[in-house]
């Protein structure tokens, strides 16, 4: 049964489902898997465009089929948010859950669903194709790092079913085409929009006189390799003892965040190696910082590469997924190979021994997301698609 966890307000300030208020405006439902306590890329992308469709004239609606009671995603959502609980995908509730989710997109009028994640795009991507008339889109944000080996089967099956896929980068584009087989016509490639009027508003923090900061950001998770960035801050420590190192991010696997702790100690850097937690304001976080650290083993388009950017900071990431895409290398940071700390550390240590180029390359960062990664450029390749599948091309 699929029930509301919040109803968007009707213009008479009332709760309401909006079918008669919004009967002309197409409605558009984004699906994801779940709202965890802690929100990563994907469920703030899906905030995000429920936010800012309507100033494109949609309506709006996200479903997902779990959300953790603290989840940061329910506290004030910008539409109506709908719960159909889903455990399995192929037991008898699943059964009696695509019953559900027909009639749902039958009453609600939906005219296109966007999926987001393995259960939303083959289960809910299936029953939409199945039982419905609304168009179909995958938002594919990553390498496929968390499938198992039925989810590739199933991606392979699916491959003809979406109308439209959104790939997050390049890399992620060629893996929709090469291992799950979609038509290269139907994969689009849509980066990462970020709001740069916002991060131009901010201002620098000031200069610290012999004093560095080497900062990332991301949930701790092995994916996310800082246990790479401890061993890299260890040499440069040693050449600029002076130098302190942070990230920033919640902490989403425990037993992960005890070995990085233990790194620490090991290394001698506990008073100068800072684990900040989640961050509320992240552009004053970036501006305390001169260089910017994403040691990711893997990605599909890192949001933080965007930020750090459009805070004009020199970045050093790791060649893989998007981040290459995001980052001209030697011209507004360097990239350098997954899991290698002696790479990173030359890199940040490059960066730190010549401020002016530091400053060159972020400078040309920012320059970058201004011309590629705004709302503006992402919200119109989005729209311009919804337009198109709703005219039948």
């Amino acid at each position: 049964m699929i029930r509301p966890l919040h109803l968007e307000e009707s213009s008479n300030g009332e709760e309401s489902s909006g079918d008669a208020a919004h009967a002309d405006v197409p409605h558009v439902l984004l699906v994801l898997d779940q709202f965890p306590k802690t929100l990563g890329g994907g469920e703030r992308i899906v905030l995000k465009l429920a936010g800012l469709l309507p100033q494109y004239g949609y309506r709006v609606s996200i479903l997902t089929f779990s959300a953790h009671p603290d989840s940061a995603g329910l506290k004030s959502p910008p539409c109506s948010v709908y719960l159909l609980p889903l455990q399995r995908t192929y037991d008898l509730a699943a059964m009696r859950g695509s019953l559900d989710l027909r009639k749902f997109l039958k009453e609600q009028r939906i005219r296109i669903v966007q999926t987001f994640f393995e259960s939303s795009d083959i289960w809910a991507g299936f029953v939409t194709k199945a039982m419905s008339n609304a168009k179909l889109i995958w938002s594919r944000r990553d390498m496929g790092i968390l499938r198992t080996g039925k989810h590739h089967a199933a991606y392979r099956l699916m491959a003809g079913a979406p109308d439209k896929v959104f790939a997050v980068s390049e890399q992620v584009r060629r893996h929709c085409i090469e291992v799950d087989g979609v038509d290269p016509s139907r994969v689009q490639t849509v980066y990462n929009g970020l709001d740069l009027a916002d991060w131009n508003a901010a201002s620098k923090s000031e200069e610290r006189v012999g004093e560095s900061v080497v900062a990332t950001v991301g949930n701790i998770r092995r994916v996310k390799g800082h246990d790479v960035f401890i061993r890299a801050a260890a040499s440069v420590a040693e050449k600029f003892p002076h130098t302190s190192f942070r990230i920033a991010g919640d902490v989403l696997e425990p037993e992960y965040f005890a070995e990085l702790q233990a790194l620490v100690s090991e290394l001698k850097l506990s008073d100068r190696f800072h684990f900040v937690g989640g961050v509320t304001n992240l552009r004053d976080y970036l501006s305390a910082a001169d260089v910017f650290v994403l040691p990711s083993r893997s990605e599909g388009f890192s949001n933080a590469i965007v930020e750090a950017m459009a805070a004009a900071l020199p970045v050093v990431a790791t060649n893989v997924g998007g981040n290459a895409e995001a980052v001209q290398d030697g011209v507004s940071g360097i990239i350098v190979p997954p899991d290698d700390p002696d790479a990173i550390a030359s890199a940040i240590v490059d960066l730190l021994s010549d401020t002016a180029k530091a400053k060159q390359m972020g400078a040309a960062g920012n320059r970058l997301a201004a011309e590629k990664f705004t709302t503006e450029a992402m919200m119109g390749q989005i729209t311009r698609v919804y337009a198109s599948l709703l005219r039948g091309e």
